[in-house]
């Protein structure tokens, strides 16, 4: 089983339409037809929504993407219009709202890999492929690629795995030219934000992004080179063969399967709330990934 522990009903606002729960984010249409984004302080492991929060993790998802997409604005378009609350909003929205363009949804996962590790390892050590792509001999955990690849993947369902599919596979889906348009732009942002990584000591990875469309227009939607969709390494720490320190909800993980948790993964039960020195550190991982990446302190 996996899924919601304990599905949040979503606040009503006046002129608000709701229209999706996800893992993080609220989703709403207003009466001008674009929706609008709310990110939660809710987080995910082992394809479950935690009964536990974060604080401060939406408005720091947000505030990254925001960062990001001002970077990236001349290789794409992003689909944010605004910050503004809207009218009746609760004040909690503040710092977590974002207006957007509706867009056209591309139904793939765009995912960047500068580096070998997670699902594009496990497959290589069975076949040196990764979605299908031959790499070379000799690679281990935390190798840097030959050079960066695009592994597209199908959007899973709240609970269900995103699942990894070849490039033919996924031009098969989406049409040939919007393939190559994804690859295209995937690649480009993710050598962008790998530069801007590196300079700040961190290795970018790898990471996923969604685009739609705006009329022909390719747009960046969702969030963007956050933690929670992406890998980012401390680059002094980088040591070829294990596993990697992240900034993310590693700490969150760890415990869910230590013997402190009482936990069995692997059984029908949801997993148990998690402790505050859990909380606090997984939080502080957040805060950290945000300053060390943007320069600027949160607060």
């Amino acid at each position: 089983m996996s899924g919601f522990v304990e599905k949040p009903e979503p606040v009503q606002v006046p002129g608000l339409v709701h229209l999706h729960t996800g893992k993080v984010r609220e989703l709403y249409r207003n009466e001008t037809g674009d929706l609008v984004m709310v990110a939660s302080d809710r987080t995910s492991a082992f394809d479950w929504v935690l009964p536990t929060e974060i604080p401060d993790k939406g408005r720091i998802l947000t505030q990254l993407s925001l960062w990001w997409f001002d970077r990236l604005r001349d290789l794409v378009p992003s689909h944010v219009l605004s910050t503004e609350l809207p009218p009746g909003a609760p004040a909690d929205w503040a710092g977590r709202t974002l207006v957007c363009t509706s867009l056209r949804m591309v139904p793939v996962e765009c995912v960047a890999r500068g580096y070998l590790t997670g699902s594009g390892l496990a497959e290589y050590r069975e076949s040196r492929t990764v979605c299908g792509l031959a790499l070379p001999e000799g690679l281990v955990d935390g190798s840097e690629l030959p050079a960066p690849i695009f592994t597209p993947a199908t959007k899973a369902a709240v609970g269900e795995h995103d699942e990894n599919v070849s490039y033919e596979e996924a031009a098969r889906q989406v049409g040939a030219e919007t393939a190559a348009q994804l690859r295209q732009a995937t690649l480009a942002v993710y050598g962008r934000a790998r530069d801007i990584a590196r300079e700040r000591g961190i290795i970018l990875a790898d990471t996923k992004f969604e685009f739609g469309y705006d009329g022909d227009t390719l747009v960046l939607a969702d969030e963007v080179l956050t933690p929670d969709s992406s890998r980012f390494w401390p680059a002094d720490r980088w040591e070829l063969g294990r596993a990697q320190p992240s900034f993310d909800k590693q700490f969150v993980r760890d415990w869910l399967t230590s013997a402190a948790s009482g936990w069995d993964r692997t059984s029908d039960r949801p997993p148990p709330p998690l402790p505050q020195e859990i909380v606090e550190a997984t939080r502080a991982k957040y805060v950290e990934a945000y300053e060390r990446l943007t320069g600027l302190r949160w607060s």
